[in-house]
């Protein structure tokens, strides 16, 4: 798309808002860093220190781009927390987490990934100083900073540096900066209350805030302030939002059905079925043979059919033969958005010892409860990753025995008291004198428990700092901080194995009618499961600035410094003892030092030239230390144009997640036996058995490596700012950053893949044999590359290779990314008479180019496709993100309406094997197999909000989020089927549509 035709879809987007009227929403940048009309801008004459400089200056103005976000542009754009404020910024790319993505490692976290570079790679202060890292790593190995747990009562602006900032900050500062500023004193009270709901009866909001402080600065030398807010938000589901984001099944609209859960009984749901099968070991209910005992099989419901809520559905063909409840999970279970809520507190303690020194203590509070449910876990799980074969419940499957008993040993003995036929296998009866034949594979999901997850995230901060001047021109400033995130995660609907073996053998859970099963019995196969983590970060930082003499231009000033900082981590694995098959082990810990030195020098040349240089030399405990130097220049010919350009480089850190050996994890990804391309002899041998070739996710397991080397960044930024008058200006900035020695989990995965079902076609004495040779072509791709879990023999084709379900891949320094792009601003205020104001406001962004360049010199693309798909969310790479807003202030009465504008994406990703970026790559095919799913359409919606100031002590305001309820972009969504046929990370308010809230707020 033409940047001309970006611009036309902006202006008709606010067309369709009834009056192209936006507002200073989130995002709105300062542009050419000056400051909003209505903030609180520095007095004449006044000096301010920037995002990025240690160094105070005149202006905001500075080489590197810096968008600011007020209060005050917060709440008139109906923000209420920090993670919608930031992450609706258009520079936040690829890898953005958002609270609508509740299955990733970090569900329940968000976080901002400025330039596409990753959410590791963007760096998040508070007052300058860094925060704890969310103790759950994205993706099982990029650490963030969790937005949503930043209280907003107490910010007084936002500023985000969008540029390489490691000279100042040092590692993960390689996309850019993101400090949030709070107020350093208040005096007075303020406060709000409001309450919301979508159109469709859900998604309710409730917000309440206060801030009151006391004592006059000026005069007392001392100011005390305390806050709190607290917000609740409701759930919305997918079936009520309806087709096509409530199933898989995409018929109706010419796609295909991968909802097996209504035509294929080998699929499990909460209606559980039986097929006979042999049993080897009649104490084990993992020892059923892997072959059927009939041909075909035979499927018995164990849910009498009369009793199917959703009617029923049969099969009757070589393979198998039965009827059972049919049932569309999507629909059941999904949800968009998960109820959650926060509550916070903040204070401060501002104080002067004298005129030369004054100091701080400040203190918060965070509590932010995220409640997630998810599809009934199956019966049938992979064994966990690490774990023994043996523990699978998938491979062979589980059984149900003809006997059991009080002991749940040797029930089939005759012996054995108490013994009885069991009433959950229907075949008992029939094979009381020959128990090893009449045992029942059993195909069930749990779903009398829920499937989910509830968590509780505190976050704790506290930072006090002294700063003075002496002789008179010396500057010095001293500061320190410690927070610590402490997270519990309570995680439901797993079965553990030795408690499901017990269940089994003494016949205690009720598989026939599971609504009867009574808690004790629901505990002691599926009791919650508590894992607590918590990551701490310390700092101290001291500074010392002096301006040395005056050049043409003004003084030349130096900063120097120097900062400790000690980082933890201890994040436990939620399944220590490998007895919970499918539960994640994902785990990770971490402690470490790291000394830096840094230094910055600006020079004011000439009036009209202004030159930066900083640098900063980092040492970390584990033996890597790396310099990061950064150079700037702004040049104004005019006092119309100024021309700036930086150029940087820096680093990231390896998390703890990637550098210690105590740390792994294994992440999944859905992958499609039908539609891969590699996989055609594998669709074959497996015809008979459609669940076999369904749609499942795929593994890939990681351990920390000891030996893995920093990232490393080269950027450079070009831009211009045009001011033809006080009240209209305009910038464009182009940005390139190149990120070499990727920290990269198994860049051939891909290929590892492709190369294990390439042996598909061949012949085998077994599965075993079809699965070994399978694995020795994974090998042979290269160090590091191996199989780690193989599902049981499909019972339909015994010899045939059966699927990989976990593959080994390493941590390794590896290919470079390339992003380049042009971030675009406008700003106007009109004056049109005494009493009214137009504002507006543009913020757009392109992404060029995001090119991973692999070690064998291909390209993976993925600028205007859903890749990188591997990672968080899936969410992909919108080539144009934007948003437009207007605020017409009319006496006391403001009307303010955002638009915002997504671009166009093609269904396709380049890091899953296929290079292509044309439609023919299209993962998702439809039912004639060709591509007509492959567009996903731009996205274009509108905020509205209306504020009326009863005095200047009270206001009252009504807010319409998406008020023309554009619809979200159908994205038949095969990669995270959790989002189904919806991309969450751009299209989440389109998915709720319309919703209503109304407010009021006072001051005094």
């Amino acid at each position: 798309m033409s940047m001309m035709k970006t611009f036309a879809r902006l202006r008709d987007g606010a067309a369709v808002s009834v009056f192209a009227l936006a507002s200073l929403n989130a995002v709105t940048p300062a542009l050419a860093q000056t400051p909003p009309q209505n903030a609180a801008a520095p007095d004449e004459g006044a000096t301010i220190v920037v995002t990025g400089s240690l160094l105070s200056r005149a202006n905001a103005e500075t080489p590197s781009p810096v968008s600011v976000i007020t209060s005050e542009t917060l709440t008139r754009a109906g923000v209420t927390n920090m993670a919608d404020a930031i992450r609706q910024a258009s520079a936040d790319g690829a890898g953005s987490i958002g609270i609508g993505f509740t299955s990733g490692f970090s569900a329940g976290g968000s976080a901002v990934s400025l330039r596409n570079l990753g959410v590791s790679s963007t760096l998040v202060l508070v007052d300058g100083l860094r925060s704890a890292n969310f103790p759950l790593s994205d993706d099982g190995h990029n650490s963030y900073v969790d937005l949503a747990s930043i209280p907003q009562v107490n910010v007084q602006r936002v500023e985000v540096l969008k540029d390489g900032a490691s000279s100042t900050y040092g590692a993960d500062a390689i996309g850019g900066v993101v400090n949030i500023i709070t107020r350093k004193q208040f005096n007075g009270i303020e406060g709000g209350a409001e309450s919301g709901i979508s159109q469709e009866g859900d998604g309710q909001k409730y917000r309440l805030r206060l801030l009151a402080g006391y004592g006059d600065y000026d005069s007392q030398g001392w100011n005390l302030y305390v806050g709190g807010e607290y917000e609740k938000g409701g759930k919305v589901t997918a079936n009520s939002r309806g087709f096509p984001f409530n199933t898989l099944d995409l018929r109706a609209i010419g796609g295909v059905d991968n909802n097996r859960a209504d035509d294929t009984l080998g699929t499990a749901t909460t209606d559980a079925v039986v097929t006979r099968v042999t049993q080897t070991d009649l104490n084990n209910p993992l020892a059923g043979s892997v072959a059927n005992a009939t041909t075909p099989a035979v499927f018995t419901s164990l849910t009498p059919l009369g009793n199917c809520r959703f009617g029923t559905y049969s099969e009757n063909t070589a393979s198998r033969v039965g009827t059972a409840c049919a049932h569309d999970l999507t629909r059941e279970y999904v949800q968009i958005l998960p109820k959650q809520e926060r509550y916070a507190g903040v204070a401060r303690f501002s104080f002067r010892l004298n005129d030369d020194i004054e100091g701080y203590v400040a203190g918060s509070y965070s509590h932010n409860k995220v409640d997630i449910t998810l599809l009934p876990r199956s019966i049938r799980q992979n064994q966990a990753f690490g774990g023994a074969p043996a523990t699978s419940t998938t491979n062979p499957g589980i059984v149900l025995p003809v006997w059991i008993c009080p002991s749940g040993v040797n029930c089939a003995d005759p012996a054995t008291p108490g013994r009885t036929l069991n009433p959950n296998n229907p075949y008992a009866a029939a094979y009381a004198n020959n128990p090893a034949a009449g045992a029942a594979r059993i195909y069930y999901l749990f779903g009398d428990v829920k499937a989910g997850s509830v968590r509780t995230n505190e976050l704790y901060r506290i930072t006090s700092g002294l700063r003075g001047t002496f002789a008179d021109t010396w500057n010095w400033n001293v500061e320190a901080g410690y927070s610590r995130d402490d997270l519990k995660l309570v995680q439901t609907g797993f079965a553990n194995l030795n408690g499901l073996t017990r269940a089994i053998n003494t016949g205690s859970y009720n598989f026939v009618n599971p609504g009867l099963n009574s808690q004790a019995v629901r505990d002691s196969v599926l009791p919650p499961i508590t894992s607590l983590s918590n990551s701490s970060e310390f700092t101290v930082d001291a500074s010392l600035t002096h301006s040395f003499f005056t050049l043409p231009g003004g003084d030349l000033q130096v900063a120097i410094g120097g900062q400790y900082r000690k980082e933890k981590l201890t994040n436990r694995s939620a399944n220590p003892n490998l007895d919970v098959p499918g539960l994640s082990t994902a785990q990770a810990y971490g402690n470490r030092d790291v000394w830096a030195g840094y230094f910055e020098i600006d020079a004011p040349i000439l009036d009209s030239l202004e030159v930066n240089a900083s640098g900063r030399y980092d040492h970390y405990s584990e033996g890597f230390s790396h310099f990061s130097p950064k150079f700037g220049a702004k040049f104004t010919p005019i006092k119309q144009i100024s021309l700036r350009g930086t150029y940087s480089k820096g680093f990231r850190a390896p998390t703890f997640a990637e550098i210690d050996p105590r740390s792994s994890f294994s992440g999944f990804v859905g992958f499609n036996p039908s539609t891969s391309p590699d996989a055609v002899a594998f669709r074959q041998a497996h015809a008979a058995n459609a669940a076999y070739i369904a749609n499942y996710s795929l593994g890939r397991g990681y351990v920390g490596n000891p030996d893995i080397k920093p990232e490393k960044s080269r950027s450079f930024t070009l831009g211009v700012v045009f001011e033809p008058t006080r009240n209209i200006s305009f910038t464009a900035d182009y940005f390139n950053v190149k990120k070499t020695d990727l920290i990269v989990t198994g860049p051939l995965t891909g290929d590892a893949i492709r190369a294990y079902y390439s042996v598909a076609g061949q012949t085998f004495a077994s599965a075993d044999a079809a699965s070994a040779a399978g694995c020795a072509a994974v090998a042979a791709v290269g160090a590091g590359y191996s199989c780690n879990v193989i599902d049981g023999a499909d019972p339909f084709a015994l010899t045939a290779l059966p699927r990989l379900l976990v593959v080994n891949a390493p941590y390794v320094n590896a290919n470079y990314d390339v992003t380049t792009g042009l971030q675009f601003g406008a700003n106007a205020q009109f004056d049109i008479s005494d009493n009214v104001r137009l504002q507006s406001r543009l913020d757009l962004q392109a992404t060029l180019k995001f090119n991973r360049h692999l070690d064998d010199g291909k390209v993976q693309r993925f600028v205007g496709t859903v890749g990188p798909a591997d990672l968080s969310s899936g969410g992909g790479t919108p080539k144009w993100r934007g948003n437009w807003q207007n605020t017409l202030t009319v006496g006391k009465v403001s009307l303010t309406a955002t638009t915002y504008y997504v671009g166009s994406m093609k269904g396709v990703a380049t890091d899953q094997g296929n290079l292509d970026t044309s439609c023919a790559a299209t993962i998702y095919k439809d039912a004639s197999g060709g591509n007509s799913f492959c567009k996903i359409k731009t996205f274009v919606y509108a905020d509205l909000n209306a504020t009326v100031e009863v005095n200047e002590n009270f206001s009252f305001f009504g807010f319409i989020g998406n008020f023309t309820n554009a619809g979200a972009p159908l994205y038949a969504n095969t990669l995270y089927t959790t989002q189904p046929n919806y991309l969450a990370s751009w299209h989440l308010p389109g998915l709720i549509g319309r919703t209503f809230r109304v407010g009021a707020n006072f001051k005094f």
